[in-house]
């Protein structure tokens, strides 16, 4: 039986046989905003069930696949979904893609998501960049032996969100006209969202966004030293803040009206990078 690294590595060889270009970035759609990939020069699909060892999502408004081509003339991947906690999947599974990216060396990551607005001053459709986050999981993907080689055994979180990334992100935001906030993002592990209760707890904590993604990988791609660049689209008040009952519908509702902006973002956050950091 092969081993977690060895799972990696065969995920990695394959891709490399099919991709001959490392891309710049890799970029994760989340619930509901897979339309980017439909932005992609010379796209190049790869379902999630065709790469050895590649856990497959199964949450709704998850593509379950890599598209690889060009945006903004820059070569990238863009995983459309993800696997979550609250399927059923291993620490080590949810962040097994940005294991492979990091192995690739690839320089930049771009996770997206959807989310519950738990501060008073957002609004169902905004766009905010994630600086900070909060794990209430209740595990951590870097648990068990380490491996030097993917990076070292207790990794510096204080810059996870890349400070340089975020003033790129906010410069292209005003290029194109889009109000771009900034928060705090807690994730639960799901699948039921959060009671009242618990949102007003995020809240005394300083979260301002809630989520049940994004934590794990983050803390994975800062370990392999990829540099993190985090975008969430707030699709409804969190619990107990409207008095209305929350649906994953509304999620994927409301992300399809939000994502034209997010992925006008994107493209122009991956327009600024530099290929000379790769």
């Amino acid at each position: 039986m092969e081993s977690y690294p060895e799972k990696v590595e065969a995920a990695l060889a394959w891709l490399k046989e099919r991709v001959p270009d490392r891309p710049l970035a890799a970029i994760v759609l989340g619930s509901g905003l897979g339309s980017l990939a439909e932005r992609l020069e010379d796209p190049m699909p790869i379902p999630f069930g065709e790469i050895p060892h590649w856990p497959v999502s199964t949450a709704p408004g998850h593509a379950a696949r890599l598209v690889f081509g060009r945006l903004a003339g820059r070569r990238v991947v863009v995983q459309q979904g993800r696997v979550h906690y609250y399927e059923g999947f291993s620490m080590r599974e949810v962040t097994f893609s940005a294991r492979v990216y990091g192995a690739w060396k690839i320089p930049y990551y771009i996770p997206t998501n959807a989310s519950g607005g738990i501060h008073h001053g957002l609004r169902t459709g905004d766009i905010v960049l994630v600086h900070d986050h909060i794990n209430l999981l209740g595990t951590n993907p870097l648990i068990g032996p380490n491996r030097e080689e993917w990076g070292p055994r207790f990794p510096d979180l204080v810059s996870a969100y890349d400070p340089e990334l975020q003033l790129l992100a906010e410069e292209a935001a005003r290029e194109n006209g889009i109000l771009l906030k900034r928060g705090t993002y807690v994730a639960f592990t799901g699948p039921s969202f959060e009671t009242p209760a618990e949102i007003r707890m995020a809240r005394i904590l300083g979260a301002d966004l809630v989520g049940m993604s994004t934590v794990p990988e983050v803390i994975v791609a800062r370990h392999m030293g990829m540099r993190v660049c985090a975008l969430s689209c707030v699709a409804n008040p969190a619990a107990g803040m409207t008095g209305q009952s929350l649906t994953h519908q509304e999620v994927l509702d409301e992300m399809e009206k939000s994502s034209a902006s997010l992925l006008r973002l994107v493209e122009g956050l991956i327009r600024k990078l530099e290929e000379d950091r790769a």
